[in-house]
């Protein structure tokens, strides 16, 4: 999967810079202050539509001008935003439709951000036009490295124009109804559909169960779920396509956010010409999960560099308890990131914003603006670092033989799925077994279930609980010249349409690990089952084993 990764001569370093909430004298100050931290890239424009666009028919470049103009001057390496974000108040007000509606079925007013439908036409319309007059303004700006399409895409939508575009989807995917009916298993509960228009996104109004992604009928789900995804890519697309009408060759992405369940990233990958992500744990300790979200970003491009876009300087403002980072800690996860393959390490944010809800989120510069906080030193020492080491370690590539398969697809079916045990979480399991590989030194290379296996000699597929494919036959092939294959309990369950196979659990992967699972039981949070193990010929108990699945999940299993 080619990659098309912004050119430099240095790890690049800086991040989100919001001047237009500023006067322009505070610009100033600020871009000294970037100097002595040697700061040399600025991301503009993430939130700006409202400004750009003061209704339908007018468009105003001009606090985007001197904001461009600024930066150019100070030298920076700009990653350009279309502003995309957040739907500007006139737009929510004058086309309605544009604003999601949820899992209850509740038509939401504005606010918020990330908050339009991706399958209304208006909002495909005027996002697609901003971009491409962004980019027809801005292109061959000197200094700009990056187009940066939207943000941190993500939620649902279960509109009409969402109803609509999911039939279109399904027809687009199975051609027939006869087919659909047959891979959604819809004989069950009298579900068989004898016309399109019967088909209806699974909600709270539908197919609710227990609650949003958990619905009675996990297929329907299971597709929803992948239509979602691909209606926020087909926005994605839809950008992309209106800055290339302008400019062919400036590398486009968008900012990922790791381990993060509702897009699959696999299904990105290949729209982007290079993959980047925001690095914010849900904890202080967190060093193996971050290393797990860096190799799995660095996954999506075939090994190619990666940005970390935001990660932050002292503290979160969206945690209940938002700890700051200790003395140390920011230049650890730093160079953690550059270690597995980071070519930009940025931040959110470069000024701490006045007001609002991000207004405590750390920054590079406080409310004071000072440059003498330990915080702001701890900044400036990594810039020298990273200015200090120049372009050494720049498009490195960590040579791996061990591939950890991560699916979207399992990850969706295994938490979905009912008559097993709904505390499970695909991450959790994920992650205990690329804990072990962590801190064993081994170097891994986070790939999807399709990758070619061909250059490892050990795959892990934790959880691999939907299979897709010819996957059963390549991990055969992996240990058939001597490698090694390890997955886990409820591996190999399911088709690609979220159907049991009907056979031998555990299913297609019977053979390769020559068992059959007759019984699976689970256990309560906290509970360790014991595990009764007969080999081949044998008639008694061969004897038990103590299975610390509640060290993989938090709970028994």
């Amino acid at each position: 999967m080619t990659a098309r990764v912004p050119a430099t001569t240095k790890v690049l370093y800086g991040g989100d810079y919001n001047p237009e909430q500023w006067p322009r004298d505070v610009w100033e100050a600020d871009y000294a202050a970037f100097g002595k931290a040697s700061i040399d890239t600025v991301t503009l424009n993430v939130f700006a539509w409202s400004h750009l666009q003061p209704d339908e028919d007018t468009y105003d470049f001009s606090r985007l001008d001197a904001i461009v103009e600024r930066a150019v001057a100070a030298g920076a390496r700009i990653v350009l935003a279309t502003a995309t974000g957040a739907l500007p108040p006139w737009l929510a007000h004058r086309h309605p439709e544009v604003n999601r509606t949820d899992f209850e079925g509740r038509r939401h007013a504005y606010g918020q951000r990330h908050n339009a439908c991706p399958s209304s036409p208006v909002f495909q319309r005027m996002s697609a036009a901003l971009a491409g007059r962004v980019a027809e303004r801005y292109t061959g700006t000197s200094g700009l490295v990056a187009w940066h399409v939207g943000n941190e895409y993500g939620g649902a939508c279960y509109c009409g124009n969402c109803a609509a575009g999911f039939r279109g989807w399904l027809r687009e995917r199975y051609g027939t109804l006869d087919r659909l009916n047959e891979s959604w298993n819809a004989m069950f509960w009298s579900h068989l559909f004898s016309d399109w228009e019967q088909i209806v996104p699974p909600n709270a109004l539908s197919e609710h169960w227990r609650g949003p992604d958990h619905t009675a009928f996990q297929g329907i789900t299971l597709d929803y779920l992948r239509f979602m995804s691909d209606a926020m890519l087909r926005n994605f697309r839809d950008e992309k396509a209106a800055i290339r009408r302008h400019d062919p060759d400036t590398p486009v992405t968008t900012n990922f956010m790791g381990m993060f369940r509702p897009i699959d990233y696999h299904r990105w990958a290949a729209d982007l010409d290079f993959a980047s992500w925001d690095n914010y744990p849900p904890g202080p300790r967190e060093h193996a999960r971050m290393a797990l979200a860096h190799d799995l970003m660095r996954g999506l491009k075939d090994g190619a560099p990666f940005w970390v876009m935001e990660q932050t300087p002292t503290i979160t403002a969206s945690r209940d308890v938002n700890p700051v980072k200790r003395p140390g800690v920011l230049r650890l996860w730093s160079w953690q990131a550059v270690a597995h393959g980071a070519d930009a390490v940025l931040y959110f944010q470069l000024r701490q914003s006045r007001g609002a809800c991000e207004k405590y989120h750390g920054a590079v510069l406080d409310h004071a603006g000072r440059t003498d906080t330990r915080a702001f030193r701890e900044v400036a020492e990594l810039g020298r670092e990273f200015r200090e080491l120049g372009g050494a370690v720049l498009g490195a590539r960590t040579p791996a033989r061990v591939a950890l398969l991560f699916d979207w697809d399992s990850w969706w079916a295994a938490e979905m799925t009912d008559g097993l045990n709904r505390h499970v979480r695909y991450p959790a399991v994920v992650l205990a077994y690329y804990r072990a590989l962590w801190e064993a030194g081994a170097q891994v290379d986070v790939v999807p279930q399709s990758a070619d296996l061909a250059g490892y000699d050990v795959v892990l597929a934790p959880l691999l609980h939907l299979l897709k494919g010819d996957t059963a036959d390549r991990l055969e092939a992996v240990v058939a010249r001597g490698g090694t294959v390890l997955a886990t309990f409820w591996s190999g369950r399911v088709d690609e349409n979220d159907n049991a196979f009907l056979m031998d659990v555990p299913g297609p992967l019977a053979d390769l690990f020559g068992i059959r699972v007759e019984e699976t039981d689970s256990g309560r949070p906290g509970v360790v089952n014991p595990i009764t193990l007969r080999m081949p010929g044998e008639t008694g108990t061969a004897g038990t084993l103590a299975a610390e699945v509640a060290n993989l999940t938090g709970e028994g299993a």
